[in-house]
């Protein structure tokens, strides 16, 4: 294991703590909406600790964007609490990770395809380390109301966007490849 010391300031780890517990707070009365119906923070966590362990991304900004990923879209975050709390750069990453509301459900959808390859690179590794806990989820504990083909139409989806995301992590990418195939097995098993 690293010696964290020597990789991060008492600062920066302070600010990425800090940046847990707000997005712990603000999706405090969340839950996934898998039948285990698990508190939503660990959505945000287990796409930093992707993030960490598999991508290998040691920027404590964009370790922070990953835990507050969903707080602009999905809470009563706003855009000044973050820029107050954790800077420009961090609400910057935050808000190209995050969906308009404003728009349909397959409106959403198709932007993210459309906008995926456009985005910085910071937001491409979260982006990635979302879709790769969400298959997971999808295949492993999906929403109860899902039946198997959404479930597969999901999986189809992940594919558009993250070929707008490809050439940025290779570890994240060769991860999300092989969640994807393991993904569609257990679907797959299912089915028959």
């Amino acid at each position: 294991m690293m010696n964290l010391k020597k990789i991060f300031s008492s600062e920066e780890i302070g600010l990425l703590l800090e940046a847990l517990q707000f997005a712990a707070i603000k999706h405090r009365h969340q839950r996934r909406k898998n039948s285990e119906a698990v508190p939503y923070i660990n959505h945000p966590i287990e796409v930093a600790i992707t993030l960490w362990q598999v991508g290998g991304i040691r920027e404590i900004t964009t370790l922070m964007a990953a835990l507050l990923h969903d707080t602009l879209e999905d809470t009563d975050a706003s855009a000044q609490e973050i820029l107050a709390q954790f800077g420009d750069k961090v609400l910057h990453l935050v808000q190209e990770v995050t969906d308009d509301k404003n728009l349909s459900k397959q409106q959403r959808k198709l932007k993210q395809i459309e906008t995926a390859p456009n985005k910085s690179i910071a937001a491409k590794q979260i982006k990635l380390a979302d879709k790769i806990c969400n298959i997971y989820d999808v295949a492993h504990s999906p929403p109860r109301n899902w039946s198997l083909e959404r479930r597969q139409e999901y999986l189809d989806w992940t594919m558009k966007v993250i070929a707008g995301l490809r050439g940025t992590n290779s570890a994240l990418e060769t991860h999300y490849d092989t969640i994807l195939s393991k993904a569609r097995a257990t679907i797959a098993q299912l089915n028959n």
